[in-house]
């Protein structure tokens, strides 16, 4: 009984220093959050300065381009009254209230070269290229990573010079020519070579093979703008991964590891992979984000009915709203994509917790 009176305090000062542990690691969690969060929100808002000034401010007679576009003639009388309706009267500062409201609840304007809403434009493309964008990038990760530390782990082998030379090929190549040249030779066929894969669409017109064969030919329109953006965008993750595992190597963390009889495998998986991981995950969710305004080339290259082929359409016209709309899209998911790499970060890396 005196010895458990003894220990008795002890444990208890033991259990009050974890519980002041776990709520003192709880409240930096959540100030980390919270600065996170509204430096994302400081970014967002000058996004919107930038897409305000860029599309309502800089052009010289906005009214003159939605009438141009409209392709109808219009009197002095119908352009002082759209110029009324789009608020251009108003004073600058006014406008800017509206616009970011309107922004906020996604009431993104009105497409005159459309003649419909932007927000019922962008809505329904959000899914096709999500679809591509996403696909694309889990196949670049899964492959990127494996390809970049194979080669890193064994540098100047077979493997890490052909992984090596491909990826900086490929990283080189202007992402739409690769697209044309891939949508020439298996899109169209050249000489003995068939035409494998669609040449543009999501569908094909008037297919009705149930949901099955639906999915089927979706991915059989997909593979060609798949195949395009994995081959530009898996070829950084490999340079990247490879760079930071070989900054690895010769850490002596990884000798005590091979010290304790570790085999090789485990000593990558559990001791090198993690630490080279930190730096390419930020790359992965900065490109994840960028893929997103970077698949404007594929899409229009393929026909894909995708944000990036709207963006292209609007470019054309040039519809001002349309285009401020996609803009506020592209920004958007780029900032959320780098918040979501921060919360990560504070997941994998000890260092960032401990600030």
């Amino acid at each position: 009984m005196a010895s458990a009176n003894v220990l008795g305090p002890e444990l208890v000062d033991s259990e009050q220093s974890s519980g002041r542990a776990d709520s003192s690691e709880r409240s930096a969690f959540w100030w980390y959050l919270a600065r996170k969060i509204i430096t994302a929100l400081i970014s967002l808002l000058v996004v919107l300065v930038i897409g305000f000034v860029l599309f309502t401010i800089m052009p010289q007679n906005p009214v003159e381009s939605i009438a141009r576009a409209s392709g109808k003639p219009m009197d002095a009388a119908q352009l002082a009254a759209l110029r009324k309706s789009l608020g251009l009267d108003e004073p600058i500062w006014q406008r800017f209230g509206i616009y970011v409201w309107h922004s906020i609840t996604l009431h993104l304007g009105y497409s005159y070269g459309y003649n419909q809403s932007v927000a019922s434009l962008v809505l329904p493309r959000i899914g096709p290229t999500l679809l591509l964008t996403g696909l694309s990038t889990l196949i670049s990760i899964v492959l990127g990573l494996w390809l970049g530390s194979k080669a890193g782990w064994r540098p100047g082998r077979w493997l890490d010079r052909i992984a090596s030379g491909t990826s900086l090929v490929f990283w080189s190549v202007p992402t739409f020519w690769l697209g044309i040249i891939l949508l020439i030779v298996l899109g169209t066929g050249v000489g003995p070579i068939p035409t494998l894969f669609p040449s543009g669409g999501m569908t094909t017109p008037g297919f009705n093979g149930g949901p099955v064969g639906t999915v089927l030919d979706v991915a059989w329109h997909l593979a060609l703008p798949c195949v395009t953006l994995v081959l530009v965008v898996f070829a950084q993750y490999v340079t990247i991964m490879r760079s930071s595992l070989i900054d690895e190597l010769g850490n002596p963390y990884l000798l005590t590891a091979r010290a304790k009889g570790l085999r090789d495998d485990d000593v990558l998986r559990k001791h090198a992979l993690p630490n080279a991981l930190l730096p390419t995950v930020t790359v992965i969710f900065l490109q994840i984000g960028g893929l997103i305004s970077g698949a404007i080339t594929v899409e229009t290259v393929f026909s894909w009915p995708g944000l990036g082929l709207l963006t292209y359409n609007a470019l054309k016209i040039p519809d001002l709203e349309l285009l401020q709309g996609t803009f506020v899209m592209f920004s958007a998911s780029i900032i959320a994509m780098n918040l979501v790499a921060d919360l990560l970060y504070r997941v994998i890396d000890p260092r960032v917790r401990a600030q």
